[in-house]
């Protein structure tokens, strides 16, 4: 059975605090190549670690594995905002959920945490748009990952007719 993850308020008062709680969680390894010469985590590797938690959230929320080669939806929209750097030394992980859906399109937060004080390291907006990879054209988001993220989030993401 999934449980919220635990996210201490941040002492950091430009953070929001979330709306509703977290349910998935990915640790992440830092590399040593993740590390930019100012002796922090790279902005680029964010995203690519908000993928891997996007990748995750999927597969656990679906109940499969997500065939990649057809996934129907594609991201159409990133906004981050950083809070504090990240260091080779800290120990993070990234927690994942949907805030929103509509007919064609839908709404992740992440968060990238450091484990240890629940510092918040930044904090993501993706939008994924229902996307079909064989034709590239737009189409609706699947009604079957309406219901299993509604069930998952534990809110009611009304289909829209």
């Amino acid at each position: 059975m999934k449980k919220a993850v635990t996210l201490p308020p941040s002492a950091n008062p430009r953070v929001p605090e979330p709306e509703a709680p977290f349910y998935h969680e990915v640790p992440l390894q830092i590399r040593f190549n993740d590390i930019d010469m100012l002796g922090h985590m790279n902005n680029g590797v964010y995203l690519t670690m908000m993928d891997l938690g996007k990748a995750h959230y999927f597969n656990d929320v679906l109940g499969e594995k997500v065939n990649w080669h057809e996934i129907n939806v594609a991201v159409v929209n990133i906004n981050v905002n950083f809070y504090a750097a990240t260091f080779l030394t800290d120990t993070i992980s990234v927690v994942t959920r949907i805030v929103a859906m509509s007919k064609h399109s839908l709404t992740m937060e992440q968060r990238i945490i450091e484990t240890t004080t629940g510092e918040v390291k930044c904090l993501a907006r993706t939008i994924m748009a229902g996307y079909d990879i064989k034709t590239a054209t737009s189409l609706p988001i699947d009604p079957v990952w309406f219901k299993k993220i509604s069930e998952w989030e534990e809110t009611d993401f009304a289909l829209p007719q």
